[in-house]
């Protein structure tokens, strides 16, 4: 194993030698990374690429995992999903290969996604969880390694990774975090403010694990058997926590997001009292019958709320 091999692995997070892993593997200089340290790491490595069919190239890069594959021994399956163009393209995207991907799978994400991450989730608004994410999941084993110490040790191989010219387009928000919001701010900072922000993520799991913790009681608790008079004694923070996950919904790409900051202060009028309801994001509405919540779509009263 060269130096480098083992200078990234001892910043990985892969499972043991021998365990069987299924990676996500676009070509590009992360993923064929990830599968080049899962190789030298002992895992019994299975490829999946998705081809989106969105760029001309795309069946060409396909061919190409393949070939990169069969020269390494490792068996690969190419899903095939049309993602038509149009608004949020890069989230029905990643819906699609959600559901082809087997359960699990790991993928390339470095140290710098997390950071770009961070950064995005700020930017639309958001609470812990938010700017904590990638922390601990076992699906991103390279998220303590540097994009740039990733791409110099696939250069240094005999595997040519491909390029994805859409990494470089502005029109996409991460692009722009990539390319010009990271830069300004290291020069801001006059640091590299990539490992800050991680480490940042990684204080802000910490707490809301502990959270988590002191939560349990409350976590239990669904929306519609709770007394609104036994809410109103509780703390803004932790009332406001509670509403967070109880109203979480799932959008057109199956993806779970919590209300925002404006719904869950009208959630917190319909407990005080000073509302009967109020409308939510998804066609709901919250409303408070007596002391007790009801969560409705339409018609529909919705019953689960865990």
């Amino acid at each position: 194993m060269s130096t480098s091999a083992q200078r990234l692995l001892e910043a990985c997070a892969f499972p043991r030698a021998g365990e069987t892993v299924a990676l996500a593997v676009s070509g590009g200089p992360d993923s064929l990374g990830l599968l080049l340290l899962a190789l030298e790491a002992g895992l019994s490595v299975s490829v999946h690429h998705v081809d989106h069919h969105a760029r001309p190239a795309s069946s060409d890069d396909a061919k190409a995992v393949r070939a990169i594959c069969e020269g390494l021994g490792v068996s690969c399956v190419v899903h095939d999903v049309v993602v038509e163009p149009g608004a949020n393209f890069e989230a029905r995207a990643r819906a699609e290969r959600r559901r082809v991907l087997p359960g699990g799978s790991l993928t390339g994400h470095t140290m710098d996604d997390l950071a770009e991450t961070v950064l995005l989730n700020m930017l639309r608004g958001a609470g812990i969880d938010g700017l904590s994410p990638m922390v601990n999941d076992p699906t991103k084993p390279l998220r303590g390694v540097r994009r740039h110490d990733l791409h110099e040790f696939v250069d240094a191989s005999n595997v040519k990774a491909l390029h994805d010219e859409t990494n470089d387009d502005l029109t996409f928000r991460r692009n722009r975090v990539r390319h010009q919001l990271l830069p300004l701010m290291c020069d801001v900072a006059e640091r590299d403010v990539v490992p800050l922000l991680a480490r940042q993520a990684d204080v802000l799991y910490e707490e809301r694990a502990w959270l988590d913790e002191l939560s349990v009681a409350d976590a239990e608790l669904d929306l519609n058997d709770a007394d609104c008079r036994t809410l109103r004694e509780w703390s803004r923070a932790r009332l406001r926590r509670w509403l967070r996950v109880k109203l979480r919904a799932v959008d057109a790409t199956n993806d779970t997001h919590p209300p925002s900051a404006a719904e869950v202060e009208r959630a917190m009028e319909v407990v005080v009292g000073d509302v009967v309801a109020t409308q939510l994001s998804g066609a709901r509405r919250l409303a408070r019958r007596g002391q007790h919540l009801t969560l409705e779509v339409g018609s529909t009263t919705l019953t689960s709320n865990g």
